[in-house]
């Protein structure tokens, strides 16, 4: 059993959202924390534009896939952030649990799932300071 802390990302498409706030986490934390993401109702592939808008802050994330959200993976996850998914997120107690309330970028133009990334990279960044506090 590691000891590391462990962050769930959820969204409903697994395509947008939830996968760049994964790869912001990846990208800051580096392997200091475990980090997944799931859909409620997974697309197909990920949103090209949350695609080339990550590409711009220099974070691939083109070898990521969107996934369904099983219970086993929720149940896994020591914070569990929902992005949009309400309902469809089981709820487990003792989980710490945030619920972060972003645009959807899906059909969304670059300068607008730009601004959803800069957010993100903002709520990582407190998210990650208190899964790591600085003594």
């Amino acid at each position: 059993m590691s000891d590391k802390p462990s962050v769930l990302f959820v969204c409903v498409h697994n395509a947008g959202r939830s996968q760049m706030a994964a790869g912001w986490l990846r990208h800051l934390a580096g392997d200091t924390v475990e980090v997944r993401s799931a859909g409620s109702e997974p697309a197909d592939q990920l949103n090209p534009v949350a695609v080339e808008a990550m590409r711009e802050v220099g974070i691939d994330i083109t070898d990521q896939t969107p996934v369904r959200l099983t219970w086993d993976a929720a149940e896994a996850g020591g914070v569990i952030v929902t992005m949009g998914c309400g309902d469809a997120c089981p709820v487990f107690p003792g989980k710490r649990y945030e619920d972060w309330k972003l645009t959807d970028p899906a059909g969304q133009p670059i300068h607008v799932v730009r601004q959803v990334r800069d957010d993100i990279r903002a709520r990582v960044e407190k998210l990650l300071g208190d899964l790591h506090p600085q003594p």
